[in-house]
């Protein structure tokens, strides 16, 4: 008589082993909620693509001591720069999405994909591996030149600038950042020649421009306010529309005639399947960051005030500033 392959007893082991693990997955379920709820229980990274000095690291810095307060962890900044904040996108971009590494950047996070491919390179990140928490600034670049410089105004800088084509160079945070694109659209409304310098970020450009190795920068004022009051550079117009609060004597390119517009945005992102329970404690964060006195007082004083937005909202504007910053980018097309 042949022995059935499963006799009673291993048939009853099978039977409780598969009843076990059945009752093991919502615990397991159970277990991996249970780590979201107790989200933040260590601190947190914030990545800024950047070198300190730049609008990004001036922000991002009272932003995280507000955020540490709201969460009861550290938020550590990591200035990681290079490739005009590409090497600390992409960095966040393929973090784990817990909820520890989050990313202080600005709109030039829809330029670099764009310019990638421009420049046939491999694309170092996508803008669809984020998502959008807040945006805190939108500030517009303000063109700013040498204090002993020869031109007062955008007009007879334009003229300077065709009458020694190629002569004067100006510095950025380096090829297709949020500081060259605006100089780049200036160069092809107004048709004259200024070589680019690109740096690691806003605070080696600025340095530069005080040392005189370049000769204008386009920059956010909460990086340069401080070096225009103390009369070190003078700024000539910006990307805005209407004059600045921070600088109410500087005119705008629009009230100049001219048809452009900049806007050197501030905002939080995290990696894109961070779990929804830590996306929504982030933003409540973020909104009780932007409220807190201390924060405002700091980014009004850098000549950079809130103009919050939550999550939604942010999604919104920011599809429609890619789509405007990647038809710039084709339109100035390959740069070396």
């Amino acid at each position: 008589m042949r022995t059935p392959f499963f006799n009673k007893k291993a048939l009853a082991f099978f039977q409780l082993a598969f009843l076990g693990l059945l009752i093991s997955l919502p615990s397991m379920h159970s277990g991996n909620a249970q780590a979201q709820d107790k989200w933040p229980s260590r601190p947190i990274t914030m990545i800024v693509p950047f070198p300190p000095g730049g609008v990004a690291d001036t922000v991002g810095r009272p932003i995280a001591e507000a955020l540490s307060r709201q969460l009861g962890e550290p938020v550590i900044i990591e200035n990681r720069a290079g490739a005009g904040g590409g090497v600390g996108m992409a960095a966040a971009s393929k973090a784990k999405p817990d909820g520890y590494t989050i990313l202080m950047t600005l709109s030039s996070i829809s330029i670099i994909p764009e310019a990638d491919k421009i420049l046939g390179k491999e694309v170092s990140y996508r803008t669809n591996q984020f998502a959008p928490i807040a945006r805190f600034t939108a500030d517009p670049t303000v063109l700013v030149v040498k204090a002993d410089s020869p031109w007062k105004s955008y007009a007879e800088f334009v003229a300077g600038m065709k009458k020694n084509p190629g002569k004067y160079n100006f510095g950025s945070s380096g090829n297709y950042g949020t500081m060259h694109i605006p100089m780049e659209m200036i160069k092809l409304n107004d048709q004259f020649e200024m070589a680019h310098i690109p740096y690691t970020g806003a605070g080696p450009a600025i340095v530069a421009l005080l040392g005189g190795q370049v000769d204008a920068i386009a920059t956010g004022p909460a990086s340069i306010i401080q070096q225009i009051k103390a009369g070190k550079v003078r700024a000539l117009a910006h990307w805005g529309d209407g004059r600045l609060a921070s600088l109410p004597e500087v005119p705008s390119l629009k009230e100049l005639g001219e048809k452009i517009e900049f806007a050197q945005w501030s905002g939080l992102f995290v990696p894109k399947d961070t779990p929804a329970p830590i996306v929504e404690k982030l933003r409540l964060a973020s909104k009780a960051a932007v409220n807190d006195e201390k924060v405002k007082t700091i980014l009004e004083g850098a000549g950079s005030p809130i103009q919050y937005l939550d999550a939604p909202e942010f999604q919104k504007y920011w599809d429609a500033d890619a789509k405007k910053m990647s038809d710039i980018v084709k339109k100035i097309g390959k740069v070396e």
